[in-house]
């Protein structure tokens, strides 16, 4: 694997791609950053570091932050925690674009990985053509479809179904360009947004099995406490229909994409539409 500069990480051997990689990791997380920098010297795999903003030293209104949408669609008042996560992967993908970089690999402080990750990145790399956001973990056990086999039991795989869980994710520069514009102001929570990329004509896919995991030693820094945010059952008259939309539109979009791969057809052409979950 060859070190290039800095903003653009490392050259992957066999796609050669340049992937640039950042690290979310808030202020004063000492034991978390120490974690993460031992796992990617175990993989020679250089980083930048992004710290994460704090939502709760946030003033709002802030033009970033929609919160009536938030209220409507999310059903929960204003969520420091999450805005302040949501704002750091942004700011990863606005550093990515920045970067002469061709991928980026975007890190949250508490995730591990499996020994091949590198090597399952750069041959989904080659694969490029059928995804622009490559999922690395999830929270959820929804079943994955197969699309394309990476080798050595890994394949690119798709969900029909939603998924929740941004630990570790790879998306190329449409992607990023998609992050910093379409999903701007926030309306969701950062794991619920990212994931409804179909609405705007991108592609998002698995590696299954999943090479990194979420599961982790360290006390959650957004989860805890969120209960109180909730709004009362009045917002089920908004939130529910909302989702049931996406749902639909999900199966229907990545279905179509799942059908295309079966009959051998190839991936469809991602377009940037700018008319989807922002709209």
């Amino acid at each position: 694997m060859t070190t290039v500069p800095s903003d653009a990480g490392v050259v992957l051997p066999l796609s050669g791609r340049h992937l640039a990689v950042y690290l979310i990791n808030m202020a004063g997380a000492e034991a978390r950053l120490t974690a993460m920098q031992a796992q990617l010297a175990a993989l020679d795999l250089p980083f930048t570091r992004i710290e994460g903003v704090d939502g709760r030293a946030l003033t709002f209104p802030i033009p970033e932050f929609d919160e009536r949408a938030y209220r409507l669609l999310h059903g929960r008042r204003t969520t420091p925690p999450e805005v302040g996560c949501y704002l750091s992967h942004v700011a990863c993908a606005r550093a990515f674009l920045d970067s002469g970089a061709d991928l980026a690999l975007i890190l949250e402080d508490d995730v591990s990985f499996d020994p091949d990750l590198i090597g399952v990145l750069d041959r989904a790399a080659v694969q490029g053509a059928w995804w622009n956001l490559l999922r690395l973990t999830s929270v959820n056990r929804g079943r994955k479809y197969a699309v394309r086999d990476l080798g050595q039991g890994r394949r690119l795989a798709l969900a029909l179904t939603r998924e929740k869980g941004a630990g570790a994710y790879v998306i190329d520069r449409r992607a990023a360009t998609w992050i910093v514009t379409d999903l701007m102001p926030m309306r969701l929570a950062w794991d619920i947004a990212f994931d409804l990329e179909y609405l705007d004509g991108l592609r998002a896919a698995f590696v299954d099995p999943l090479p990194a995991s979420q599961r982790s030693d360290h006390p959650t820094q957004i989860q805890a406490g969120l209960r109180a945010y909730k709004l009362g059952r009045s917002r089920y008259l908004t939130v529910l229909p909302y989702r049931a939309w996406l749902e639909a539109a999900r199966l229907a979009c990545r279905g179509t994409r799942l059908i295309r791969a079966r009959l051998g057809l190839g991936p469809q052409p991602a377009q940037l539409g700018g008319t989807g979950e922002q709209a």
